[in-house]
C-alpha cells in the first residue's frame, strides 16, 4: 500500500542545490513584480524557481498577475511569454490563481516545460482537477488548519510539496513529510525577512524557501557553505 501511494507522488524538477530558492513574484523588490524583467533578474541571480501567478482574462487569455485585472497592457506578460523566458533557464512555481488545467496543461506540454513546473493549488479542488488532467504533474498545496492526521490527508491529496510558515510544523510533522517523500518549502517573505528568519527556517529539515530577496538569500547560503 505504501509503495502504491509513493507512485502517486509526482517527481519534482531536478535542482542542483541543497536548498531550493524560489523568487516570490520574481525579483520584485528590485523590479516590478510578475514582469519578464523581474523574472530575468531572478534567473541571473541563480534562483531555482520563479513564482508565477497565473490568471485567466475575461476573453480567455492567460496572463500573469497577483491580483485580477480589468484590462491587459504591454507590461503584463502572457503565460506563453513566461514559459519561453524560463525554458532551459529556471523552474516555475506556478501559483494557480484562476485558470483551468484542461487549458493550461497542453500549453505547458507544447512549451516542453512539464518537467520544470510545480503547480501550487490554492484549493483542494484544484488538486483533484490537476490529478485528473495531468497525474504526473508535481503539485503543491497548503495544509488546512483543521487537518489532524497528515497521513490521511496525504492519502487523499498526494502532493509532492507543501508550503508553510516558519515554525508551523513540529518535528513529528516534518518526519511524516520526510517519510512520505513530500518536500517542505517555507514562505520566508516578510517585512523583516533577513538572516535571522532564513537561519530559523534552515535550522528545520525543510528543502526550500520562497523569498522576496533572492539575491541576498543566495549570497547568505553561499557564505554558509550550503550552496
Amino acid at each position: 500500500m505504501q509503495f502504491y501511494l509513493m507512485l502517486l507522488i509526482a517527481l519534482l524538477p531536478v535542482v542542483k542545490h541543497k536548498h531550493v530558492v524560489i523568487a516570490h513574484r520574481g525579483d520584485h523588490t528590485v523590479l516590478p513584480e510578475n514582469t519578464l524583467a523581474a523574472y530575468s533578474s531572478a534567473i541571473e541571480k541563480g534562483v531555482d524557481y520563479v513564482e508565477v501567478d497565473l490568471r485567466t482574462f475575461k476573453d480567455g487569455r492567460l496572463y500573469i498577475s497577483h491580483g485580477p485585472l480589468t484590462e491587459l497592457n504591454e507590461s503584463v506578460p502572457s503565460f506563453d511569454e513566461v514559459l519561453k523566458l524560463c525554458r532551459g533557464k529556471v523552474n516555475i512555481y506556478l501559483d494557480f490563481k484562476d485558470a483551468d488545467p484542461v487549458v493550461v496543461y497542453p500549453i505547458i506540454r507544447k512549451a516542453g516545460m512539464e518537467k520544470h513546473i510545480v503547480v501550487y493549488c490554492n484549493t483542494l479542488a484544484q488538486v483533484d482537477d490537476w490529478h485528473k488532467v495531468a497525474p504526473k504533474m508535481p503539485l503543491m498545496t497548503s495544509i488546512p488548519a483543521e487537518v489532524k492526521d497528515l497521513h490521511t490527508f496525504l492519502d487523499r491529496y498526494p502532493v509532492s510539496v507543501v508550503d508553510g510558515d516558519i515554525g508551523q510544523y513540529t518535528p513529528a510533522m516534518l518526519a511524516v513529510f520526510k517519510a512520505r517523500h513530500v518536500a517542505v518549502w517555507l514562505d520566508v517573505q516578510a517585512r523583516d525577512e533577513g538572516p535571522d528568519s532564513w537561519q530559523k527556517a534552515l535550522d528545520t529539515s525543510v528543502q526550500g524557501l520562497q523569498t522576496d530577496h533572492p539575491g541576498a538569500l543566495i549570497n547568505y547560503l553561499i557564505q554558509k557553505g550550503t550552496r
